[in-house]
């Protein structure tokens, strides 16, 4: 080498130092930086739940008259939050089946970069016979390189593995679907019985307010007189243990009724504290009679049960990755064409385009199949007892909710029965009091059992509405109409929903 050559090559090197060591630098003082958690400060939480509380309820239509059973769910299907999340959850899963089919497509890359140094990238010959170099240092790279390439690859087995996925998430879709169902059911099933008992509230909190006040006084008075010794200790003692065993019934009856309406009103994802009235139906409602048998009422069941429906979707889901496991066994076939170009001046060619196959082969998943196809046949034992299990869970729900129904429906008449007795003994006791001949005791205390007696009979028969859902949910029939999509008005939800039931009844009543 010249000495001009070894001057060039030693201010390279000095140049190299100058531009890397302050990057070095400047790495390790980065690196040595530490990271501390930075929790959220007051204001940015009290931001954040103003939002939330006033995200909760947004653009929901408002309530402008009595809501009725249908409109509270079709309140309920619109509005509500936790069928709104199984909703999206749907959604996504959509959008991921949508997002796995472009895994199927060929995949075409386009890349560019550039490419600079601080001097040439320049190179000699030696000579392998007389060991002296044979060439001068010469280059045939510039310093700056723009380079760019447009290429088109398309591997055979990622297609078979992307197709499998797809259907995989296909079958996701399904379950999310089956789950929004079973979540959509137990809403409808929740609003039926929450709305009847808020009925009976709607109907007896005032009567029992105006009892208690009744009472208290009552009490009072009996509590003086016993203080001026104007009756016997042992009477007036009496007297005002029944008095607060009055109390205390009215409290408890206030306790279960009092609750009815708010838990209704978060089920329609109404805001805490709104008011609404409700529609207040007749004490007149005669439930259904079943015309289907148990065998009918139970393959229907195993037919449309979403948790049944969920295990055949999961089982197919595990069979199809017995395909991938297959697939993965077979060797990669992958053909790409690409263009490319280069800012090189040095380069004959500066565009070019190129095209190839290639094919690999993993030996050693022959030897995972085996593993693999135990783990799928293992989790295809495991599914198909869950099935078993399901199956044995839904035919005995069948036959309770049956029960449960027809026993309901007996409670019903019972307290229809002695609704009305002691309609008729309230009738004469007022009487009796009123021409003198009845206590103001007796009276308070009928005035009690004829509250009881209406709060049991609309307490019976919310439970009757509540298995009659109930039956609906066992078989696995939706509550709502398959052209129901949650988006629509609450009017049209409601009319729909009304027509759907009544269709029900309709067609359930023996002749």
């Amino acid at each position: 080498m010249t000495k001009t050559t070894s001057r060039l090559k030693e201010r390279d090197v000095v140049m190299t130092r100058q531009v890397y060591v302050p990057i070095i630098l400047a790495g390790a003082l980065l690196g040595g930086c530490s990271v501390t958690p930075k929790p959220l400060t007051l204001s940015e939480l009290t931001t954040r739940a103003t939002a939330n509380v006033a995200a909760v309820a947004v653009d929901q239509e408002p309530v402008i008259s009595a809501i009725s059973l249908y409109e509270a769910m079709a309140r309920a299907l619109k509005y509500n939050l936790d069928y709104k999340v199984e909703m999206m959850e749907e959604a996504l899963k959509s959008r991921e089946l949508d997002l796995t089919r472009y895994d199927m497509l060929p995949q075409l890359v386009a890349t560019g970069g550039y490419a600079g140094r601080n001097n040439f990238a320049g190179a000699s010959s030696l000579s392998l016979l007389s060991g002296r170099q044979s060439l001068e240092p010469s280059t045939s790279q510039e310093r700056n390189i723009f380079t760019g390439d447009l290429t088109l690859s398309w591997d055979v087995l990622d297609f078979g593995l992307s197709y499998v996925r797809a259907k995989q998430k296909g079958d996701e879709v399904l379950i999310a679907m089956e789950r929004r169902r079973k979540v959509s059911n137990r809403i409808i099933e929740d609003v039926r019985v929450a709305y009847w008992r808020a009925v009976s509230a709607e109907r007896l909190i005032v009567k029992l307010r105006q009892l208690e006040v009744s009472v208290s006084t009552t009490l009072s008075n009996s509590e003086k007189l016993a203080t001026r010794r104007l009756s016997a200790p042992l009477t007036a003692l009496t007297y005002q243990r029944e008095l607060i065993d009055i109390q205390a019934e009215i409290r408890r009856l206030q306790r279960e009724l009092v609750v009815a309406k708010s838990q209704l009103a978060a089920l329609m994802n109404l805001t805490p504290g709104t008011p609404f009235a409700l529609q207040l139906p007749k004490r007149e409602g005669v439930p259904p009679t079943f015309a289907m048998d148990n065998n009918a009422m139970v393959l229907t069941a195993l037919r449309n049960r979403a948790e049944l429906r969920e295990v055949s979707y999961r089982e197919r889901i595990n069979k199809r990755e017995l395909d991938a496991a297959l697939l993965s066994v077979l060797p990669s076939f992958r053909a790409i064409v690409g263009v490319n170009a280069d800012s090189n001046d040095f380069l004959f060619n500066n565009d070019w385009i190129n095209y190839g196959a290639r094919a690999s082969f993993n030996l050693l998943n022959v030897f995972r199949l085996p593993a693999q196809k135990r783990a799928v046949e293992a989790q295809a034992t495991m599914i198909r007892q869950r099935e078993l299990a399901l199956t044995m869970a839904v035919m005995t729900q069948i036959y309770v909710s049956r029960a449960r129904y027809m026993h309901l429906t007996n409670e019903l008449a019972t307290a229809a029965k002695q609704n009305q007795v002691q309609g008729k003994i309230m009738y004469q006791i007022r009487s009796g009091h009123t021409a003198g001949a009845i206590s103001q005791q007796t009276l308070l205390r009928e005035e009690m059992n004829t509250l009881v007696n209406e709060v049991k009979y609309d307490l019976a028969y919310a439970e009757v509405q509540n298995a009659y859902a109930n039956l609906y949910s066992a078989m696995g029939v939706d509550h709502f109409s398959p052209d129901v999509t949650g988006r629509e008005p609450v009017g049209t939800l409601a009319a729909s929903l009304t027509r759907l039931w009544n269709e029900r009844e309709t067609a359930l009543k023996l002749d």
